[in-house]
């Protein structure tokens, strides 16, 4: 049990964990604190007297998430905490850039019976007290672009207005020197 203070056990795709001398035990869908209980009440009937004074602490060891649409960075990412928030995910990621839609940010989480869509705005100060607002492990964000992306007329207010001022620039030319002729 000294080598998993250091090195730790990991969770396998069907949510088991090995532990030398408690076996094989299925935490998918738990808490860090239920798996607490959980290991403990197991060191206590297997291995310890209720007198013990037994200690059991679960950490995640990294919090790996998925990145992919108008973000800095996409692909998978790993924050070594135990707690990570949508803001800091992205800041992670390389950010939103100017064309990412902010209002309007999906969330696909894992759960025991499947997969779940969320969106969440994170322009909105009330963000915090979303149950999105902390990254869950194998989290997927997806931010969607801007139609001004897909239009190609700019990212900001200003490149909108150049670009349509220099589409009527050259629709009045091309009027005036038809006109001419």
């Amino acid at each position: 049990m000294e080598r998993a203070y250091f090195d730790g056990f990991t969770v396998d795709l069907h949510g088991n964990i090995r532990i030398p001398e408690l076996g094989t035990l299925n935490v998918l869908g738990f808490t860090t604190e239920e798996i607490e209980k959980l290991i403990t009440q197991k060191l206590l009937e297997e291995q310890f007297k209720e007198t013990a004074n037994i200690f059991v602490t679960v950490k995640l060891t990294g919090l790996r998430f998925t990145t992919y649409g108008e973000i800095g960075g996409k692909g998978t990412q790993t924050i070594y905490k135990e707690r990570v928030n949508i803001f800091e995910a992205i800041a992670n990621a390389g950010d939103i850039p100017d064309t990412g839609d902010k209002k309007n940010v999906m969330i696909v989480r894992q759960y025991p019976q499947g997969q779940k869509i969320h969106y969440i705005d994170l322009t909105d100060v009330n963000v915090m007290q979303s149950p999105y607002y902390y990254v869950q492990p194998n989290d997927m964000i997806y931010v969607k672009p801007l139609k001004q992306k897909s239009w190609g007329t700019g990212t900001t207010a200003l490149q909108n207005l150049g670009a349509v001022a220099t589409i009527l620039s050259l629709v009045t030319t091309t009027i005036l020197l038809v006109n001419r002729i």
